[in-house]
């Protein structure tokens, strides 16, 4: 297999409509990315930094591509990391590690997405764990400014408590996100940090706009339900979406071909509809103060 190429702004702005590359961090490995989307013409579009699931412990580029392709799809430029993964790399590697490629996709936003483009931040499954933590940790370190924060079925909770979850059918090998949980957080004290637990986090105020998905044979519905639940508590714009339909989330997020499945134009529309508003806010200070829910 060919090695990639080192991740360039310029290269990848002329490149095709996807393109494979290594991120180079400063101080890191190198990480694998994928660049979905072209940069317009003209103006500019969202540029997303993207995260796939696969319970902190499986999962890579071509996992993530089903969401990646979706959010291009929706107007946006998507950068997928392919992060490093427990239990090589517990927490905090994969969130520092995308904290570091979020800040390379600030840098070169312009080039990337045209001038001015806002950054988001998006996952799906631990994915959205990562991009919950790292929308939390750009907040803390005052850099960079974010658009918003896009999270499908996201990982928030270590408890596995909620009564979507205890209805999920583990199967033979066990409920895989407790052994996901297990094997990220192997030190006990962890889970009880912000960064590693966001829905377990008591500073909430100051996010960007937030888009939660869930769909109603989601196991992790409930804690999905209660960050947007908390969020707007502490006066975050926050649109949610739970789709009427079986999914078969979060499993068939890992599945490329899932770009075909019925649900596949909800989840589109549902990010269309996310960006424009996010487009029409000019200010933070413009954003509205209520939010809205969306179950349907």
């Amino acid at each position: 297999m060919p090695s990639l190429p080192t991740a360039s702004a310029e290269l990848l702005a002329a490149a095709a409509a996807q393109a494979d590359a290594r991120l180079p961090l400063q101080g890191r490995d190198a990480l694998p990315v994928r660049f979905v989307g072209r940069r317009p013409r003209t103006g500019h579009v969202p540029l997303v930094l993207h995260f796939h699931g696969g319970a902190f412990m499986a999962g890579d580029l071509d996992a993530g591509s089903a969401i990646a392709r979706l959010i291009a799809e929706a107007g946006a430029v998507v950068m997928s990391l392919d992060y490093p993964l427990a239990p090589a790399h517990p927490f905090p590697q994969a969130v520092e590690s995308g904290y570091d490629a979020l800040a390379w996709a600030y840098k070169h936003r312009g080039k990337l997405a045209g001038e001015g483009a806002p950054v988001f931040l998006a996952g799906e499954e631990a994915g959205g764990n990562l991009a919950a933590a790292v929308t939390l940790m750009a907040r803390d370190r005052g850099h960079p400014p974010l658009g918003g924060q896009i999270l499908l079925s996201p990982m928030l909770d270590p408890c596995l408590a909620t009564a979507s979850l205890r209805k999920a059918e583990a199967g033979r090998s066990g409920c895989k996100w407790a052994d996901g949980w297990h094997h990220y957080l192997p030190n006990p004290c962890d889970a009880s940090h912000p960064y590693a637990a966001p829905g377990l986090s008591m500073r909430l105020g100051g996010l960007p706009a937030t888009l939660l998905v869930s769909a109603r044979d989601d196991p992790l519905r409930d804690e999905t339900h209660a960050y947007a639940r908390r969020l707007r508590e502490k006066g975050v714009p926050v649109d949610e979406a739970v789709l009427p339909m079986d999914t078969g989330w979060p499993a068939s997020y890992l599945d490329p071909r899932s770009i075909e499945a019925p649900w596949a134009p909800v989840v589109r529309q549902h990010l269309q509809q996310y960006f424009e508003r996010c487009r029409a806010v000019t200010t933070p200070a413009a954003r509205p103060s209520s939010s809205q829910n969306t179950h349907n």
